[in-house]
């Protein structure tokens, strides 16, 4: 290859040269000399774009047998390349830090155009979702099937279970995860960067959602690896995140499972610039709290949800706490809330923090993650007539009235509309009963036959959630829910430091 030539290699060189990092023009050939040993000497293809180039140089190491054509190599390559174009993780600190001085929003869009560049947010992955609105009593809900996420390596699958757990990370959350090469089994992470920042007087780490679910998708995790935990301090943590970072809203899973996230195991909160359904829905009716200098007021939402608002932190903190101590030993057996059954524990609550101007919003979602013989999955959970649809946990984001639907209905749901039309199809058993009462309901063309779908789904979407609220919009529930907030009183506020 002569020296005039030019490919995928050089032109690599040139925007490792031109990104926001330490190399110089100087570096050239060192960094063409650490690109060829990644992928080899020989390289006859080319690329336009960042990602184009990228992806041509993996298909170069497979060429050049530097790797094998599978999933696991070619992550753990293509992200090693990408981190030659990612500044190192004291720089990236150094310059958010800097920046920060002139405003929180020049900060993060720093860091979240370095995330996306190169290729740490998953740009391309991520537009492969879909996505709609269906309006409802509660509003528009956001209905998104996540397609981003990459299938399992079955070969990754097999070859992890012979392979010996060094326990190192301990968990995908662990700041040790920033520039760790990936491995059979676990995420390529050699271009991740983390900000530091102190919460209470910890170090604590924010970093964006490979996968994001919604704009600037936002991760603030623990330096110490430690379970999920909701509690008086998490209410603290949660308003100082809002304070630092006032164009975000932050919120924590619920600490048990069912109602809880998937990552339970590692201390962290997620946020992000995006305005949720439920943050849209009106107080429909105030409530008094012995806490001075706090509005607080019922949703109206399926989930059980108070709201709280004040311009004085501290005053939250003191609210949000009394609600989640007194809901902590709330039992009322009429509407099947039990907050112990046999010594354990099942009441939480998912909590979200957020700025309106000067004041401070917190909303305080009720959780309750019992089973029983009729609902074996969770009382307040998905029921089984729904799980068709969704039959994972209702975690923070879906709280918030954005569903996060699996991948199987891009597929499913399109089987779904040809029977409704009539014609041939392979239609998954579990959605007849439901695909037949949307006959009944509907006269089915292929010109609205999609649009019905989409919102018929996204009406069982708000089924699923109504499901998991711990107070029904009845009577009944609201009665109890009356119940519930008559026993926030000065009695339980010597639980409040």
């Amino acid at each position: 290859m002569s020296s005039k030539e030019t490919n995928a290699i050089d032109k690599f060189a040139d925007e490792i040269i031109k990104a926001d990092n330490a190399y110089q023009e100087l570096d050239r050939i060192y960094l063409i000399n650490r690109i060829r040993a990644l992928v080899g000497d020989e390289c006859n293809i080319n690329g336009k774009s960042l990602l184009d180039l990228r992806d041509a140089l993996v298909q170069t190491a497979i060429t050049n047998e530097k790797i094998e054509d599978n999933p696991t190599d070619k992550e753990i390559l293509g992200d090693q390349l990408m981190n030659l174009i990612t500044p190192m993780p004291s720089y990236v600190n150094q310059k958010f830090w800097n920046l920060y001085q002139k405003s929180p929003e020049d900060a993060t869009n720093y860091f979240y155009n370095l995330s996306r560049k190169n290729d740490y947010i998953k740009t391309r992955a991520i537009a492969k979702n879909l996505s709609f609105e269906t309006k409802t009593d509660y509003g528009n809900l956001e209905i998104t099937v996540n397609l981003s996420k990459p299938e399992k390596d079955p070969k990754a699958i097999a070859a992890a279970r012979n392979q010996v757990q060094n326990g190192y990370p301990k968990c995908q959350l662990c700041m040790e995860n920033e520039g760790y090469l990936g491995r059979l089994g676990y995420p390529a992470r050699s271009n991740h960067r983390i900000i530091r920042f102190t919460l209470s007087g910890e170090t604590w780490g924010f970093q964006y959602s490979p996968y994001a679910y919604f704009t600037e998708h936002a991760i603030f995790l623990a330096k110490t690896h430690r379970p999920m935990i909701i509690n008086q301090h998490t209410f603290s943590n949660l308003l100082e995140i809002v304070k630092q970072f006032p164009q975000y809203f932050v919120g924590s899973n619920a600490d048990l499972p069912i109602v809880g996230g998937s990552m339970l195991t590692h201390d962290h909160y997620q946020g992000g610039r995006h305005e949720f359904p439920m943050m849209k829905a009106p107080v429909v009716k105030e409530i008094t709290l012995p806490i001075d200098d706090v509005q607080a007021g019922i949703v109206k939402w399926p989930l059980s949800d108070i709201r709280l608002t004040s311009d004085k932190p501290d005053q939250l903190v003191k609210a949000a706490t009394l609600i989640h101590n007194t809901w902590m030993n709330y039992s009322d057996e009429s509407v099947d809330i039990r907050a112990y059954v046999d010594g354990v524990r099942h009441h939480t609550v998912t909590p979200i923090a957020y700025r309106d101007g000067d004041k401070y919003v917190m909303d305080i979602v009720l959780r309750d993650n019992q089973t029983s013989a009729q609902y074996p999955d969770g009382i307040f959970h998905p029921h089984k007539q729904y799980q068709h649809i969704k039959k994972e946990n209702i975690g923070l984001i879906e709280v918030m009235g954005r569903a996060i639907l699996p991948a199987r209905l891009k597929t499913e749901l399109v089987e779904v509309e040809k029977y409704l039309l009539g014609e041939p199809n392979e239609m998954a058993d579990y959605h007849k009963e439901w695909a037949d009462e949307l006959k009944n309901q509907h006269e089915f063309t292929k010109d609205n036959v999609e649009e019905i779908v989409n919102n018929e789904t996204g009406l069982v979407f708000s089924h699923v959630l109504e499901n998991a609220g711990v107070y029904k919009w009845n009577d009944a529930g609201q009665a109890a829910f009356g119940k519930f907030i008559d026993s926030l009183n000065t009695d339980s506020l010597s639980s409040v430091k």
